[in-house]
Order: structure tokens, then C-alpha cells, then sequence
């Protein structure tokens, strides 16, 4: 019993003993005091000590991430023109080698263009007028000053050369480009490339065409600086699928059959127009298919007449029905 007693009274001890030395429970701040306590000199739980390390250190790490961006931006800006590519011709990804564009164009069309003439309701065929006239409108800008440009004339390269169409003749807007009479006009013009320069052929290929051979020859030397034109067709019964193919000559070129050089090179001028050349088909069959290429010639103009990778020329096809 006495032993007992004894360990009971040790326990008693052990406790009181525990109990003194566990800290008494803490005191939750008020609001008040978390915003601003004026014992510890605190404000929102930092004392201005802390708080002024806190600024500094923040005000010089933004300050060094404002500069870096700074840094990078610069760089980035030297790097950047905002007249010119900073990679050109063979180092850009479009190349030096123009293609060929046509006019009118529909949008979000998969393989050759079929331009569809209605001869029995010419009124079917507004929406190709409609057409060239949105393109053209930019060439009939009269607010923008551009040179009358000729051979043997001095060019700047800031000169804008101007587009004269009143010598499309039967291309022209008077004559609704030929649509309403069955005899419709294509516009064909280069694709623009910054700084490229075409080297032209002087005299003719053996591999052109013989009406083109005869134009070069027939044109005075100081007027042969400029890119060659040929466009070849062929008639094709609708039905056929292309067995049968006869030849079709009667085209005409009321604006000539270059591009001349002196639109080139193409150095972001502002007003800047590329040069065009209109194309008539004449006498047109009906329910036939004419499937027309045209080709540029360049020394510099690679030629290749692949339908998936096609280089320095055109295709399309008109049908009249």
C-alpha cells in the first residue's frame, strides 16, 4: 500500500510538472492588430524595416526583368526592317523565282481556274466584271502620283511607274473586258519579289513560240528589255477528257507581250503597282474547253509545267456555254 501511494503521489508531480512547462495558448490577433500592431510596430505583419528590404529588392528585380525585355526588344528591332525583308530572294522562302498570276480569280479554288462564259445570258456574266473591276480599282487610282515611265529614260528607284489602261482596247472596262460578247480578257501580271531584278532576253529562243519570235524581232532593240509573254491554248470537247486537243491561235495582246523592266525591282514603293498584261481570246467555240498556259521568259525564270509544282507560268481553262 505504501508503495503505491508513493508512485501515485510521483505521477502527481509529473504532471503539475508538465503542465508548468507547456506554453499557454496563443491569442488569435484582432483585425486591427493584423493591419497595424502598435506593440511589435507592425504594419500588416512587417515592420518598416522589412518592408523597406521588401521594396528594394522587388524595385531592383523588376527593373533588371524591364531592362532585359528592353534588351531583347532592341535587338529584335535592329534585326527588323520596316521597308524590306530581312531575307531576300534565294534566302527567303518564296525564292527568286516569280510566278504568274491571272485575273479574275475565284477565291478557294483547287486546281486550274475554269473561267464559265454564258452566251445566251450575257447578264450570267457580271460576276467576272465584277471581278476585274474590284482588281482594278487600285490601277485607277488617280490620288497617288506615278511616273509615266519609258525605255531609255532614267529611273530612280523610288519612281513609280504608272499603268496605262486606256491601251487595253478591247480589254477595257467600256467593253466589259469582252464578257458580254463571248471574247473574254484575262489579266496576267508577274509576282512581286523584293529586290529582284529580270535579266531579259535580247533576241529569241528557238524553244518560244513563233508568233513571240517574230514580236521580239519585229520590236526595236532598246524596247527588248523586258519579260517575255506567250500563252498557248487548246480547244477540247467538253466530253473528250482531253483525247482530242486542237490548237487555238486566236489570241490577241492589245498591250504588247512583255512586262518591261522598268517596273523592276520591286522595293516596297509605296503606291507601287505591278504591270499587267491583258490577254483576249477571240471566237471562242462553244461547248468546248479551252485549256490555256502561259508562260513568262526570263533568263532568271525557272520554267516547269508540273500541275502540283508548277514555275513561271499560269493555267486556267474557259469554257463557253
Amino acid at each position: 500500500m505504501a508503495g503505491a501511494r508513493a508512485a501515485s503521489q510521483k505521477n502527481c508531480e509529473r504532471r503539475k510538472r508538465v503542465q508548468f512547462l507547456l506554453p499557454e495558448p496563443r491569442k488569435k490577433p484582432t483585425l486591427g492588430q493584423m493591419i497595424f500592431d502598435r506593440e511589435k510596430g507592425t504594419f500588416l505583419g512587417r515592420t518598416p524595416k522589412t518592408w523597406a528590404q521588401f521594396m528594394v529588392f522587388y524595385v531592383i528585380f523588376y527593373a533588371f526583368l524591364a531592362s532585359l525585355f528592353w534588351i531583347c526588344i532592341q535587338v529584335l528591332l535592329d534585326g527588323i526592317s520596316m521597308t524590306e525583308p530581312k531575307l531576300q530572294l534565294e534566302r527567303s522562302l518564296i525564292g527568286a523565282n516569280p510566278g504568274l498570276t491571272v485575273r479574275p480569280q475565284l477565291i478557294h479554288v483547287e486546281g486550274p481556274m475554269v473561267i464559265a462564259i454564258d452566251s445566251k445570258n450575257p447578264s450570267n456574266n457580271d460576276n467576272w466584271i465584277e471581278l476585274i473591276d474590284d482588281f482594278l480599282n487600285a490601277y485607277d487610282n488617280t490620288t497617288v502620283d506615278r511616273k509615266n515611265c519609258e525605255f531609255g529614260d532614267i529611273h530612280r528607284p523610288s519612281d513609280v511607274c504608272l499603268v496605262d489602261m486606256e491601251s487595253f482596247e478591247g480589254c477595257s472596262k467600256a467593253n466589259s473586258y469582252g464578257y458580254k460578247t463571248n471574247e473574254p480578257c484575262v489579266f496576267i501580271k508577274l509576282n512581286r519579289i523584293f529586290g529582284w531584278k529580270p535579266e531579259t532576253y535580247d533576241m529569241p529562243l528557238e524553244e518560244m513560240p513563233e508568233d513571240l519570235q517574230a514580236h521580239i524581232n519585229e520590236t526595236i532593240y532598246e524596247e527588248r528589255k523586258q519579260i517575255w509573254l506567250s500563252c498557248k491554248a487548246s480547244l477540247v470537247e467538253a466530253l473528250d477528257q482531253g483525247h482530242n486537243k486542237d490548237n487555238f491561235d486566236n489570241i490577241s495582246y492589245s498591250h504588247g507581250r512583255g512586262f518591261p523592266a522598268y517596273y523592276y525591282p520591286y522595293l516596297n514603293q509605296p503606291g507601287y503597282l505591278s504591270p499587267l498584261i491583258p490577254v483576249q481570246f477571240k471566237s471562242l467555240p462553244q461547248g468546248q474547253v479551252l485549256d490555256v498556259e502561259c508562260r513568262a521568259w526570263a533568263k532568271n525564270i525557272i520554267y516547269k509545267a508540273a500541275p502540283g509544282d508548277r514555275m513561271g507560268s499560269v493555267a486556267f481553262q474557259i469554257i463557253v456555254n
